[in-house]
């Protein structure tokens, strides 16, 4: 727990993501489509578990289901849409609930545009924005799931990194760029390149200016406040990096809450007419078991589950040293479908 204290005694994970849904719900409201938006955590409160109650309770009839992991892997979002998936089966009271999930949205425009935003305004920081190496640092996953399981995670994250570099450099910024893998943990061997390792190289190769862009996460937690902004900082600058910038979380940021609406919005017919496109399409919206078979059916045998320690948690998510990786997923849940009113009834109309 001493990363927690380092911060202050706390994460203002929860804080955010609560912030996060009051967001997207305005922005659902004022585009004609009242929602209610439940937030639901894989490994603390409000637990998963208890959304789905929330749902019953709400007599809600169709959902979105939108993790907040803007990559795909079957260790992080494919986590939780396994819990929601055995929620499902083992719930009568869920039986005919019709949902679809959008399990990646790194490539959506609104996405990598608040991305370069922010990458651009924090190179204003540095004495010579031209000079400053642009870090991409990802969390890490278990080598395994990629090179035996085929998980997409890393495929996924290269494109991202691509994709928002390609827009920085529309913009006229041309910076070099590295991307990295964090927040490893155990014995086991996790991606490459290490973002420690990578830090030491890059200084004993003579880069004096660094810009760490936390490429996994869209809310400040442990592992931008502690482990990038303490740890990584105090790395660089043992290896004679001298100047030394963070490119803050999405948060609540104007451009992203605006674009999640958007992901949501269009994912709409797709709760109602529960269509599942094939799984490497941009957004493959479908039910939650659907898009789980495929992914078993495409990527070959899955990783087997990481064991939990007796109190829920598990030793792959960072969490033997205190921190949480596994972020929020959120459960969009819309209200007007019983009366037929607002956008959804309105765009349903047309198909």
């Amino acid at each position: 727990m001493e990363g927690y204290r380092s911060i202050g005694g706390g994460s203002p994970l929860r804080r955010i993501t609560n912030e996060q849904a009051k967001a997207i719900a305005a922005q659902l409201e004022a585009r004609g489509q009242p929602a209610n938006v439940y937030v639901a955590m894989r490994y603390w409160k409000p637990f998963t578990e208890d959304a789905m109650e929330q749902v019953k309770r709400d007599r809600i009839e169709r959902l979105v289901i939108l993790p907040l992991y803007p990559q795909f892997s079957i260790s992080t979002s494919g986590s939780s849409l396994r819990l929601i998936q055995e929620i499902f089966e083992q719930d009568k009271g869920l039986k005919d609930l019709k949902h679809t999930v959008i399990p990646s949205w790194y490539q959506r425009p609104g996405y990598v545009t608040a991305m370069s935003d922010l990458i651009q305004r924090q190179l204003t920081n540095f004495p010579d924005s031209s000079s400053v190496q642009l870090f991409f640092s990802a969390h890490g996953v278990p080598l395994s799931y990629v090179e035996e399981a085929g998980d997409p995670y890393k495929e996924e994250m290269q494109e991202c990194v691509g994709l928002i570099m390609q827009e920085l450099k529309r913009r006229g910024v041309q910076n070099g760029h590295t991307l990295a893998y964090q927040s490893r943990v155990g014995p086991v061997e996790w991606l490459r390149p290490y973002t420690d390792e990578t830090i030491r190289n890059l200084g004993a190769n003579g880069t004096k200016s660094m810009l760490a862009i936390p490429i996994s996460f869209v809310s400040e937690h442990i592992e931008t406040l502690e482990e990038i902004d303490v740890e990584y900082r105090e790395l660089a600058e043992s290896v004679g990096i001298e100047h030394w910038g963070r490119v803050p979380a999405l948060n609540t940021n104007e451009v992203f809450i605006k674009d999640l609406a958007n992901a949501i919005l269009e994912a709409l017919p797709s709760a109602h007419t529960m269509s599942v496109p094939q799984y490497d399409s941009l957004v493959p919206s479908g039910d939650v078991s659907t898009l789980l078979d495929t992914y078993d059916r495409d990527r070959r045998a899955l990783p087997q589950p990481m064991l939990q320690w007796n109190w829920g948690w598990t030793a792959s998510a960072e969490t033997w040293n205190g921190r949480l990786a596994m972020l929020a997923i959120f459960v969009i849940l819309l209200l007007e479908v019983a009366t037929g009113q607002g956008a959804l009834g309105r765009w349903l109309s047309l198909t």
